[in-house]
């Protein structure tokens, strides 16, 4: 099955948004609905999120070709990526590179992450609930303060949550993520090894009180993608577009236009 995506906007260049882990494409329907004006815009759920199919392992590469699956060399796109998302589009881009006219990288870098593990305990908080017993999402807020205090971050993740007439069920797989987690939070360096470095323009986005982007991340990224320009966005944190939701789409909108 295709993923699911949402499309806005009926001409234009074309935009497509890739979301982090525990996002879905209708994180971005704010900036897509701003951007649609003047660009055709898709909103992709990734796999393992949202409405899009589940699989039976995560892999970078083969989120990359899903996605790729979705756009045409005939009508290359300015391509954005947050987090996971924007791993996966560093790597579709670098093996799809007639399919992005340009890409947009959202604090991340193309490298592996030691803090991941930290994401376990939300999903082991989340497999922790009750869904047969549970009544209102309130409960599900409740049961999930202790291993997730930022109302913030619980709300983000309570997205995910879903009632279908009496039942509710959790969007993501989280029982393949959980297990993938080193994954997720790693980079397929050794899959993409000679691969060409990427010769189109980048814009690389780091919120400045984000971990996710260092200074002595700048190495790899100019070796993959050496027009790379990077922008970092004060009062902003790993969650950029939505910490400073204005700012990131002015610097978006100037990148893409």
């Amino acid at each position: 099955m295709p993923l699911h995506t949402t499309s806005y906007g009926d001409h234009g260049s074309r935009i497509v948004f890739c979301h982090g882990l525990f996002g879905q494409g209708r994180n971005w329907t704010q900036h897509a609905k701003a951007l649609s004006a003047d660009h055709r815009v898709l909103l992709v759920d990734m796999p393992d999120h949202g409405r899009s199919p589940w699989s039976e392992r995560f892999s970078f590469l083969d989120a990359a070709d899903q996605v790729a699956e979705l756009l045409d060399a005939d009508d290359p796109v300015a391509l954005v990526g947050h987090s996971m998302g924007g791993k996966t589009a560093m790597a579709l881009t670098l093996r799809h590179p007639e399919l992005v006219e340009r890409l947009c990288v959202v604090d991340v870098a193309p490298v592996a992450y030691r803090h991941a593990s930290e994401f376990v305990g939300y999903i082991d908080a989340m497999l922790a609930i009750d869904l047969d017993a549970l009544a209102e999402r309130s409960e599900a807020d409740a049961a999930l303060v202790e291993a997730v205090p930022d109302p913030t971050v619980r709300g983000f993740l309570l997205q995910n949550l879903r009632r279908s007439g009496d039942e509710w069920h959790w969007q993501p797989n989280l029982e393949l993520l959980r297990d993938a987690i080193g994954e997720i939070g790693g980079w397929p360096e050794a899959e993409l090894d000679g691969m060409a470095p990427y010769d189109g323009p980048v814009l690389w986005i780091g919120g400045a009180q984000s971990r996710y982007v260092q200074d002595d991340h700048a190495d790899a990224m100019e070796r993959y993608f050496p027009k790379v320009r990077r922008v970092t966005v004060k009062g902003a944190g790993h969650w950029v577009h939505s910490e400073q939701p204005k700012v990131f789409l002015e610097v978006l909108r100037r990148f893409v236009d």
